[in-house]
């Protein structure tokens, strides 16, 4: 595989919550623990992972301690190739908050964002580069 991926948070976050160990979203997430691939993330994407794991009602679910969740992120951290926002204005994200993700993703031209958001899917402007989570998974069995 050419291409180097962008795990959006809600990807890791289903990864993090699904019970089936053979689900996309979880070989997707143990994928980035192992190296199985490689995924580039920024400083604000990591952020948002730190920010998102650490809410009360997720807490409650995935069960983990914020020294846990710190361990998961400096692991994937030490795996990615951790890259600044583009230099040159991006495209507007479908979802201003998103707009982090839409920066990342116009830093390089060989980046795909692996998503379920779909919104950010249905976005007409990037079809190739914004992939869900089931199609990202079966490129990596190839």
């Amino acid at each position: 595989m050419s291409e180097f991926a962008i795990i959006d948070t809600n990807v890791v976050i289903a990864g993090l919550l699904t019970a089936r160990a053979d689900s996309p979203v979880a070989r997707i997430l143990d994928g980035m623990l192992d190296a199985a691939f490689a995924f580039v993330v920024s400083e604000a994407l990591l952020a948002e992972y730190r920010a998102v794991l650490l809410r009360p009602r997720l807490c409650r679910l995935h069960g983990l301690s914020e020294a846990e969740i710190d361990t998961i992120l400096a692991d994937l951290a030490r795996h990615a190739i951790v890259l600044p926002p583009a230099g040159t204005a991006a495209p507007q994200a479908p979802d201003p908050g998103d707009q982090f993700l839409w920066d990342l993703l116009a830093s390089r031209g060989d980046l795909v964002l692996v998503t379920g958001d779909k919104l950010l899917l249905q976005d007409k402007a990037r079809p190739q580069r914004v992939i869900s989570p089931e199609t990202f998974a079966a490129r990596l069995q190839h």
